[in-house]
């Protein structure tokens, strides 16, 4: 079934072109072909930090000019979408995160030199003396994917592995970077075995089934309507979240993605607003990720 027309493609470039910034305009430019992997890889590292780190607001969420592992995440996440992921810049990425590995070898999600900047209340740093499974996960299953080879690779995803396997509750986003993981772990029979577990973690407490039922409690810690659809764990076919609904699930949860474009052509955000700003700076990189997750899907459900 086709969600995405010339004309939804349009109204969501418009949007881009009005209200995005820097990175997500050459994102959009190169969803729709008109762009190059070349562009998005330097408005990317404009944002990097004389450290090797990335900073300045790539993450709307993680302001000022410290570089911390989210950021870094969010910069790898870019890079991978647009194939623009280097050896040399994956490795860059992997020195820097090395630098603010804790013992247990994954990477702290926020460091705490983000307590001198504005940040949401749910943007803390946690203990530094222990990673963070969601930023670690995502970025070294992002850096695998793309084939950079770094030390800093094996240990991460040691501690990735053992901290899926002493899993017994998770949340959205967490999730997300485990299925990143899990999609370029060697061990394909242990993947798979992880993948069934964290997927059955999802439909019991994670995802919104029926779009329709918009009072479904969502996740705690979450904001009163922050719910996540099926396509949120699985934006393309064929990828790990992909496996845990059926097609009719998916088939709803795209009609419903699709659904949500507004009338100025862009995708609304669904969690708590914490600043004016927020919503403008947040909802161009949430539409290009609709028109890409609305595109992937055509034809196949």
């Amino acid at each position: 079934m086709r969600r995405v027309s010339e004309d939804v493609e349009a109204r969501a470039a418009r949007f881009v072109w009005r209200t995005g910034g820097l990175v997500d305009q050459h994102r959009m430019a190169a969803c729709l072909g008109a762009g190059s992997a070349g562009a998005v890889r330097a408005a990317v590292l404009a944002h990097r930090t004389g450290d090797g780190g990335f900073a300045y607001a790539i993450e709307p969420d993680v302001k000022g000019p410290e570089a911390q592992p989210l950021s870094a995440m969010g910069a790898v996440e870019i890079l991978a979408e647009a194939g623009a992921l280097d050896q040399e810049t994956g490795a860059g990425v992997c020195a820097w995160m090395a630098r603010w590995t804790a013992p247990d070898g994954g990477v702290p999600d926020l460091l705490a030199s983000i307590a001198a900047y504005p940040q949401p209340p749910w943007v803390q740093a946690p203990p530094q003396d222990r990673g963070g499974l969601l930023t670690t996960a995502r970025t070294a299953g992002l850096l695998r994917g793309a084939g950079v080879a770094h030390p800093w690779l094996d240990g991460a995803a040691e501690f990735c592995r053992d901290r899926i396997d002493a899993l017994e509750g998770s949340h959205p986003y967490e999730v997300f970077s485990i299925a990143a993981f899990l999609a370029t772990e060697p061990d394909r029979a242990w993947a798979a075995a992880a993948a069934e577990r964290v997927g059955a973690i999802v439909r019991a407490d994670l995802v919104l089934l029926d779009p329709a039922d918009r009072g479904q409690a969502t996740p705690p810690g979450y904001a009163p309507g922050e719910h996540h659809l099926a396509c949120d764990f699985a934006p393309a076919p064929g990828g790990v979240g992909a496996a845990w609904f059926t097609r009719d699930e998916m088939t709803a949860a795209l009609d419903a993605r699709a659904a949500e474009q507004e009338e100025d052509g862009g995708w609304p955000i669904h969690y708590r607003r914490w600043h004016p700003g927020i919503e403008q700076q947040a909802r161009p990189g949430y539409t290009v990720r609709a028109v890409r997750t609305l595109r992937a899907w055509d034809g196949h459900a």
